[in-house]
């Protein structure tokens, strides 16, 4: 595996070409500065030769038989598993993910995930009976994956699994920041026998080559993971050609205490989702919500797990929380940070005075209590490792706070058990864990509201890249039709 020395390309019918594009964007290891690489500046000029290559295997790969497409996919899914060590070193590299969590979170869950994707082939229904008619599900046809930086084999390997498993032929644009796990993913289908021009990977700005790709009238659908505002641009700009669309955007998890639960046990779980890579999860707890006479416990549990934190460079044993991605990010989460306290926010622990080592792009684990729901810290997604304390007065107050603002990813309940489920019930969002319960990847992932719209992982994800299509018979007894 080198995926650093296929950073001047791009893959393309099933080779590793040279841009037409002279510019470059250097990859960085967010920890020390270092340059990682150099990987493409893709143009229109690119866009338009991946879009033709997938466009051209579309008809065969669509009709390669589903057991086929299995076996390849699982192959490349095995060849990965060969390579859990050296592409956690890469992704921490490159995102700055603690080694440990890197191995774990970054390369064996989407491993995980890549193979529960194939045993759910089996799991959609190709073809079903309706009377006298035949409904049939068929690949969508050509797609656009466009990722993010956050878990970047994860994001790829959820879209990209799913989608050539449904028979769909990609185009895959991974994020600038962090794309070279990605070629590690094209080189693995490729050796596992993924015919030339099923996956094409593209580099570039999303402003040049990702708006290239998303308007391309020969592109049949899109699945976009990233920030809210850029998924509302790829759709008005999907919406010109009626592409399918499907967004995976932001959060603002909230994690409610209910009267009995194990308020130092709740918090604590709450933080170590919050915190895990650097707060830098869609799908993290940022606001526990807590009964007014538990904030004490609550704050003291917290500071308690900020103190047992340990941060640096993600390559030293010990270091639980490493960089943010980019001096950029940096900037955003303390400017967000700032404006908290100024807003009447309380540091519980950590803040932007925090300490923190030099050289990289790293900001304290942070816990600010006395947050109003109104506040600007409690309704926009930091991405950042900033944990919010809010109170209520009354389990009606509770839901009504989590339910509060223009996310609905993931949230979390604690509490007894029916109760719990019950407030589970009542939270608008599209995933809930109930007193620890976690993400499982055979069920669907995704969110309500402004956290976007389709889903992920299992029979679900695969379903997102399928259309149906009647066949009506004249009677059931005439029906001849077999799946091909």
């Amino acid at each position: 595996m080198n995926p650093v020395g296929r950073a001047g390309g791009q893959f393309i019918g099933g080779r590793w070409e040279r841009s037409a594009s002279i510019g470059r964007i250097y990859v960085e290891n967010p920890a020390t500065g270092e340059i990682l690489a150099r990987v493409c500046t893709g143009d229109a000029a690119d866009a338009e030769q991946a879009v033709s290559a997938v466009r051209s295997a579309f008809p065969g790969w669509s009709a390669t038989p589903l057991e086929t497409r299995v076996r390849i996919v699982r192959d490349a899914c095995a060849r990965l598993s060969n390579e859990v060590d050296d592409l956690a070193e890469l992704i921490s590299k490159e995102v700055g993910t603690p080694l440990p969590v890197s191995r774990a979170a970054q390369v064996v869950r989407p491993i995980e995930v890549l193979g529960s994707l194939c045993d759910a082939a089996s799991e959609v229904a190709w073809s079903e009976r309706i009377d006298s008619t035949v409904v049939v599900r068929e690949p969508l046809g050509v797609v656009v994956a466009i990722t993010p930086w956050n878990f970047p084999l994860h994001q790829v390997v959820a879209k990209v699994g799913a989608a050539l498993l449904a028979g769909c032929t990609v185009v895959l644009k991974p994020s600038e920041l962090a794309p070279l796990s990605a070629y590690a993913l094209a080189d693995a289908l490729h050796d596992a026998g993924l015919p030339a021009g099923a996956l094409n990977v593209v580099t570039g700005l999303g402003s040049t080559v990702g708006e290239a790709l998303t308007a391309h009238p020969d592109v049949d659908g899109i699945s976009f993971t990233g920030s809210s505002a850029v998924g509302r641009q790829i759709g008005a700009v999907a919406a010109r050609s009626v592409k399918r669309v499907a967004l995976e955007l932001g959060g603002k998890g909230p994690s409610l205490v209910l009267p009995g639960a194990d308020t130092e046990t709740a918090a604590a779980a709450t933080a170590a989702r919050c915190f895990t890579n650097s707060g830098q999860v869609c799908a993290a707890l940022t606001r526990l919500i807590v009964p007014r006479d538990q904030v004490g416990p609550a704050e003291a549990a917290l500071a308690a797990f900020v103190e047992a934190q340990r941060i640096g460079d993600p390559f030293t044993e010990g270091v639980t929380v490493g960089p943010l991605i980019s001096a950029a990010q940096k900037e955003r989460v303390l400017a967000l940070l700032t404006r908290g306290i100024e807003d009447g926010a309380r540091v519980v622990a950590g803040g932007p005075g925090g300490p923190v080592p030099g050289g990289g792009h790293y900001v304290a684990p942070t816990v600010l209590s006395d947050v109003d729901p109104a506040m600007t810290i409690a309704r926009v997604e930091v991405f950042g490792p900033v944990l919010c304390v809010l109170a209520y007065d009354d389990v009606e107050e509770g839901i009504a706070i989590a339910n509060d603002g223009e996310y609905g990813l993931v949230g979390a309940v604690w509490g007894p058990d029916a109760e719990a489920a019950e407030a589970a019930a009542r939270m608008r969002m599209g995933m809930v864990g109930v007193n620890g319960g976690r993400l499982n990847v055979r069920a669907p992932f995704g969110g309500y509201k402004q956290s976007g719209h389709g889903r992920e992982f299992g029979r679900f994800g695969i379903e997102q890249f399928l259309e149906l299509k009647s066949v009506n018979f004249p009677s059931a007894d005439r029906i001849t039709w077999s799946t091909p």
